[in-house]
């Protein structure tokens, strides 16, 4: 089942809310999503999604999306889609890091294995637990009024699991916590994500300031030996997340005592394949985690959908439906919330096919 043909996709994302704030003053309004289709000689076709959190996020940009996969994308045509781990082999021969180009690929190679052997991803990456997932709703950076006002909104859709964008000055984070810690109901869990934000006094001051809360604290600081060094100063749960993009690190946090709960993100490692990797090595070690990825739409709500419906309900903390985010669906057949939660879906492959109205004209093909 040899690549014949890759065409990629530019779809813009805006938000239902307007804007997406997090911290040090970031923001997004609309987010650009690079889809990839991926044509076998046979006639199938997979497809894949990356959307990075705009270039002040991860070492990740849209273009820079499309611009590898220009570069890649030659190397490819004649492998066989279906043979994941040669295939993943030879893009990192071909193209040195940027794993967040190749995971569009790896992606879209999956959807194509899937529909080949007429089983849906999440039984390929290795079997499903339960019917459904839960997940958690991203509050965008406001006022401590504002983000508390939230919760209620987004209790009334079903969620019970909530992410406070904070890493701002540290009193106001403070403020922040503490309003939205006040809202919270027997059952749900607050997150208090810096997303790198703090330096590390103003996170040891802002972890002292909430210990008495019931709240986790992630990725206060921007390197994890400042992660590490807060994590040690605090009684709080601990996520890590920006700083874990490989499973020798993954291990290295392990080893240290990093974490309570690690954020697998899809593209960040490369695509399902070795995102698959570092959550059954978290699975192994009993490390809770996070499934997700760093934005898109229903493509991207689908992948991370069945790599989380492999998780032990136990050890899986949360999920997302960025679809859920965003005003446009670029394909058809995407999970969608219910009550706070999602199912990964039950037809072969990603269970998702691109709505051509939306994503218009492939930007280019490589054949």
């Amino acid at each position: 089942m040899k690549i014949a043909r890759i065409s990629v996709y530019r779809v813009e994302l805006p938000l239902h809310e307007g804007k997406y704030a997090w911290s040090g003053g970031k923001s997004v309004e609309v987010f650009d999503s690079t889809i990839v289709q991926v044509e076998t000689d046979s006639g199938l076709y997979g497809v894949g999604e990356v959307c990075p959190l705009g270039p002040f996020y991860l070492p990740a940009y849209a273009e820079g999306v499309r611009s590898g996969i220009r570069e890649l994308g030659p190397h490819l045509i004649g492998e066989d889609a279906t043979q994941l781990l040669p295939l993943n082999r030879l893009m990192d021969a071909a193209l040195k890091g940027h794993p967040y180009v190749k995971s569009g690929i790896d992606m879209a190679c999956w959807d194509i294995l899937g529909q080949a052997s007429g089983r849906p991803v999440c039984e390929l990456l290795g079997g499903r637990y339960g019917d459904d997932l839960v997940l958690y709703r991203a509050i965008s950076q406001r006022s401590p009024e504002e983000m508390a006002a939230n919760v209620g909104e987004y209790r009334a859709e079903g969620y019970k699991r909530f992410q406070l964008k904070v890493g701002g000055d540290p009193d106001i984070d403070i403020e922040r916590i503490q309003a939205v810690a006040a809202q919270m109901e027997p059952g749900e869990k607050l997150v208090a994500d810096a997303n790198t934000g703090w330096t590390q006094h103003e996170a040891i001051r802002v972890a002292r300031a909430v210990e008495k809360l019931d709240v986790y604290i992630e990725q206060p600081c921007l390197s994890y030996e400042e992660c590490l060094s807060v994590r040690r100063r605090t009684t709080l749960p601990f996520v890590m997340d920006e700083n874990i993009d490989g499973l020798p690190i993954l291990i290295r946090a392990h080893s240290d005592d990093a974490m309570d709960v690690v954020n697998i993100k899809i593209s960040k490692f490369g695509g399902l394949t070795k995102a698959k990797q570092a959550r059954d090595l978290c699975v192994k070690l009993g490390i809770a985690l996070t499934v997700e990825d760093s934005w898109g739409g229903d493509v991207v709500t689908a992948a991370i959908a069945h790599l989380a419906n492999g998780v032990p309900p136990e050890l899986l903390f949360t999920s997302t439906d960025f679809n859920s985010y965003v005003t446009v669906s670029a394909a058809k057949g995407g999970p969608q919330r219910e009550n706070g939660r999602i199912s990964a879906s039950r037809a072969p492959g990603l269970g998702v096919s691109l709505n051509e109205d939306v994503i218009g004209d492939p930007v280019f093909v490589i054949e």
